[in-house]
């Protein structure tokens, strides 16, 4: 059955990530952070997989503004928390609590398998907690006229989600008389930021915290590893996978581009890809095979390894020596078709915007500003990022101009080895090194207790979903030194738990 959610998994991610290529042509085209990418949803088989019997539902009254005082900031909404007491030994026994990013907590709860896996051992408590403005956790009841009023709008980020996790942890550790009960927080993609926030703005909540994916460093002109960043990573991925994959791929942008500009040209595409309505303009092409690579790298996980899939359709392609432009244009559809399977059409298919897009393109516009451009050493058009006019598609859209250095600012990330190896402790940052988003991740270690755990063949997330007997012996390992590490902050905890109560 975990084999299956899997490759179900897999699939979904694809395909959402697909359906998002009608927004991508717009400045603000920064890839979702998330283990799931928020599509379970649409999967009602998925869902069934997780026993409603283990899970119970609770609302917590939640405040609308936990930094002022003013009237309307005392406010308060219905917040979503899931929490499962299977192996939960009691009061003063751990807490593992899975902090929600830019989704419903539905998904996670059908495919986060780290802390079920885990809490047999632990005895732990499980939480899973939706982040506000997501799937039943939003103010005011509707989603699109909270998105609508700018007022109500403002109160959507990530401080204030921070502060709504703690205040659910708080509430359920006196509900439960659990006060001594230790809180391991873990997050992935974005959640896992939250997760490492979470544990240096609240360290007198959670002991600990694993962020999974987390890439903090991606801020603010803070070095990236390697330096051209996600795309430099995508490309990496397709040139291991093929060298002729590769170069087709690499060849192919100005073939669409000279085709586009012939008489007829754009038609002609549209047939070729057989596109679910004609194509206006070939960045429309473009943007949708963009979106299907950077997918295909970042999700590129065992057994399926969409990246090998991609370039096994390209290679496998008639006349694949041939470097002909039609030939090219036939080993690029013969990827999409390998990719996605046999389609009655693709590229633009009628779809609306979820309420992760939705929520995602509003964050990303406010604070998550990550300067994701592609230089010239990738397999892309260069396409440099440009924060002057990310700004301004911003504040054409909401009103108001992004923040782009705000979470460094507000949390941190200049010089993090020399600053966070003085106060931070129990962090363990996890990275697949694989995923494109590595690259803005902390792949070194901080301090004894600040850790990196990564992965060479690893992807996105991939050590927080739940495990198969199909898992790699890489990916085994992985998980089995990340709970080595939350044992050991659990049993230090424990014993300066009994010095203090014994004095």
């Amino acid at each position: 059955m975990k084999h299956s959610i899997f490759q179900w998994l897999l699939i979904l991610c694809m395909t959402v990530a697909l359906a998002v290529s009608r927004a991508a042509a717009t400045l603000i085209d920064i890839p979702r952070l998330s283990p799931t990418r928020g599509v379970i949803l649409e999967q009602p088989e998925i869902l069934k997989t997780w026993s409603s019997k283990e899970f119970q539902t609770f609302y917590y009254n939640q405040t609308l503004d936990h930094f002022n005082y003013r009237p309307e900031s005392y406010t308060k909404f219905q917040q979503r928390y899931v929490m499962n007491f299977q192996y939960w030994g009691g009061p003063n026994a751990p807490i593992l609590a899975y902090l929600g990013a830019e989704s419903s907590i539905d998904s996670d709860l059908a495919v986060i398998g780290f802390l079920n896996d885990t809490a047999p051992r632990f005895k732990a408590l499980q939480v899973f907690i939706e982040h506000r403005y997501y799937g039943q956790s939003i103010p005011f009841g509707s989603r699109e006229e909270v998105m609508k009023n700018a007022s109500i709008r403002g109160y959507f980020s990530s401080v204030q989600a921070i502060a709504d996790y703690a205040q659910i942890l708080l509430h359920i550790k006196k509900e439960w008389h659990a006060q001594h009960s230790p809180v391991i927080v873990i997050g992935g993609s974005y959640g896992g930021m939250l997760a490492s926030w979470f544990r240096l703005k609240y360290p007198h909540i959670a002991i600990g915290a694993l962020a999974s994916s987390a890439p903090i460093l991606y801020f603010d002109n803070i070095t990236l590893t390697p330096p051209g960043g996600y795309y430099s990573v995508v490309t990496k991925d397709f040139k291991e996978a093929s060298e002729t994959c590769y170069q087709t791929i690499r060849n192919s942008w100005s073939v669409i581009d000279d085709i586009a500009s012939q008489p007829h040209g754009l038609a002609n595409l549209s047939l070729k890809f057989k596109t679910c309505k004609p194509l206006a303009e070939a960045s429309e092409l473009k943007a949708y095979l963009k979106i299907m690579y950077r997918a295909a790298a970042q999700y590129n996980q065992p057994p399926e390894y969409p990246v090998t899939v991609i370039c096994g359709g390209i290679d496998g392609a008639a006349n694949s020596s041939s470097r002909n432009e039609d030939d090219i244009l036939n080993k690029i559809f013969a990827g999409v078709v390998a990719s996605e399977g046999n389609e009655p059409c693709y590229v633009n298919p009628p779809s609306n915007l979820s309420e992760t897009e939705i929520g995602w393109q509003w964050q990303t516009c406010s604070e998550m500003v990550i300067p994701l451009g592609i230089g010239n050493d990738t397999m892309f058009p260069p396409s440099p990022f440009n924060l002057s006019s990310f700004e301004n598609e911003c504040k054409s859209r909401y009103g108001v101009p992004p923040r782009p250095h705000w979470i460094t600012s507000y949390y941190g990330g200049h010089d993090i080895k020399f600053i966070l190896q003085r106060f931070g402790s129990n962090i363990i940052f996890s990275n697949g090194l694989r995923d494109p988003y590595s690259s803005g991740g902390v792949l070194e270690n901080i301090s004894k207790s600040i850790v990196a755990v990564k992965t060479k063949n690893g992807s996105h997330c991939l050590d927080i979903l739940a495990a198969s007997d199909t898992d790699p012996q890489w990916l085994v390992e992985q998980r089995a030194t990340e709970v080595k590490i939350i044992q050991q902050w659990l049993a230090n905890y424990f014993a300066d738990l009994r010095a203090l109560i014994k004095h």
